[in-house]
């Protein structure tokens, strides 16, 4: 007959076995879950979130805020022939805005983090947590009963347990899924490449405007100087940069916002009724091949958006939400359609619309914050990318690099050194 002593410990023992009837979506053991639970998102106090909603500006939304700067031109490189056009392209831009990155992004997307990670690689990892589909041989086997998989029971004839069985029964699709991942991971970087010299170099050209007979050779080395500097501020975190950049990108939205009031006021309110779809069907109808063809220069009004997914882990999900929808969205709008406003009325000015629509009085000032936005856009993807190649890190899937934290309370905020 086996002692008190005995009972108690068998007793103990089966109190730290997993239970697979009674929780079934549960970690596999007791540290597992202090993981996984670490890592969802705290409850902030009003007051903390409104912080970081501020703060959340200076990184996430300068690439998408400083689109105005380029984004007409871009659409029509060859000029504007009729006045339709305009109000067409206003309407493209606003419904591009609004389904993608204020219904998809802000308020589908983002809730389908990685226990607070964005970007592509946090929804494969996101997705091979729920189904046996990772194909990534950057593991041991043993590694499989040591992790937070989630073994949540679907119902056998539900769509979600139909999804599963026919990714885990096709390793076609395993490998177009893990492709598909790939390819997105490298056009965010390279979006991260880019957008720091076509943003800095957008905002230094307003010297011209005003300057014309300045050399070009001019403008490129103040844009070479001001990206040194932009890069040789990464190493002061996340944290540090936003506090810096927030008031930033703040007061260039207010601005932006009120010079497309002081437009709208001045040129008339009829592009207003761009947010009518129907706009959209007779720019495209009317102006055919010519009009398709604009949408590469209309797509360059979202950019930022990936790296607003991505940049999630430096933030909690309504932060996000609340800088977006209460600041930068409604900013946007009024940008456009002042900029809209004031083509209508001067179809000659499509190459430096945003420059030329600004009142003379406030030019220069306009013409400094611009140039500090410009800054900013560029530590939004620079962020991004930083977040993406750690993640991609710790799949196996990019060359191993020296990790630095910059921050004790946010796990996100890093930056990544060779």
């Amino acid at each position: 007959m086996a002692s008190p002593l005995e009972i108690d410990e068998v007793n103990e023992n089966k109190g730290r076995m997993w239970d697979l009837e009674q929780k079934i979506d549960q970690p596999m053991d007791e540290e597992a879950g202090r993981l996984r639970n670490m890592y969802r998102e705290k409850k902030f106090s009003a007051l903390l979130l409104l912080r970081l909603a501020y703060q959340s500006l200076g990184v996430v939304y300068g690439d998408l805020g400083t689109s105005p700067l380029y984004v007409f031109y871009n659409t029509f490189p060859h000029g504007i022939e009729h006045q339709e056009d305009v109000v067409g392209a206003l309407s493209l831009i606003i419904y591009s805005l609004t389904l993608v990155p204020l219904l998809k992004y802000v308020f589908i997307v983002l809730r389908a983090n990685d226990n607070g990670q964005g970007g592509t690689f946090a929804l494969y990892a996101l997705l091979c947590r729920h189904a046996n589909i990772k194909i990534i041989p950057n593991q041991h086997r043993t590694d499989e009963e040591l992790t937070t998989y989630s073994r949540t029971a679907f119902h056998e004839k539900s769509f979600a347990a139909k999804t599963k069985r026919w990714l885990e029964g096709q390793a076609f699709i395993k490998s177009t899924i893990l492709i598909l991942v790939l390819v997105g991971t490298c056009m965010v970087i390279g979006d991260g490449i880019l957008t720091p010299a076509i943003s800095v170099l957008s905002a230094a050209g307003g010297i011209k405007v005003n300057r014309p007979e300045m050399d070009s050779g001019v403008v490129v080395l103040v844009a070479v100087v001001i990206l040194v500097g932009l890069f040789s501020m990464q190493h002061y975190g996340t944290d540090r940069v936003g506090w810096l950049f927030a008031p930033i990108v703040l007061l260039w939205l207010l601005l932006i916002g009120g010079i497309g009031m002081y437009n709208l006021s001045r040129f008339g309110g009829n592009v207003l009724k761009a947010f009518s779809p129907l706009y959209v069907y007779r720019y495209l109808r009317n102006g055919r091949k010519k009009s398709w063809l604009s949408l590469g220069g209309i797509l360059l009004s979202i950019t930022g958006t990936e790296a607003l997914f991505a940049d999630l882990a430096n933030f909690p999900v309504s932060s996000v939400q609340i800088a977006f929808t209460l600041i930068v969205f409604p900013c946007l709008l009024l940008a456009y359609s002042g900029q809209a406003a004031y083509l209508v009325d001067n179809l000659d000015h499509y190459q430096d619309a945003f420059y030329r629509s600004i009142p003379d009085r406030i030019y220069w000032p306009v013409f400094v914050i611009a140039t500090l936005a410009a800054i900013v856009a560029s530590q939004a993807t620079i962020t991004a990318t930083f977040s993406i190649i750690k993640q991609a890190l710790a799949h196996g899937c990019f060359p191993r690099v020296k990790v630095v934290h910059t921050s004790k309370k946010y796990l996100g905020q890093a930056l990544q050194l060779c």
